[in-house]
């Protein structure tokens, strides 16, 4: 089983999620591989959600990535 960011759940083992960090992707971190705030981290999903699902609206892609987010470790308990 492929180890996942804990922001994003993409799989760490993929050559480009690899960044500063052993358990976040470097799409969720900064180049000194802390975790990004919870809006940046949400604006990458809510743009990833839109890449691929059509016709969503740009709110349905923010409240999209938000439930999304409340299942992620990195993100539970805020």
């Amino acid at each position: 089983m492929a180890k996942c960011c804990l922001s994003c759940s993409m799989p760490l083992d993929s050559p480009e999620a690899q960044g500063p960090s052993k358990h976040y992707c470097k799409y969720c971190t900064d180049a000194k591989g802390n975790l990004k705030s919870r809006e940046e981290v949400k604006a990458g999903i809510a743009m990833w959600l839109s890449s691929w699902q059509e016709g969503i609206t740009e709110k349905q892609s923010q409240e999209r990535a938000e439930h999304f987010m409340q299942a992620m470790p990195a993100w539970a308990e805020d």
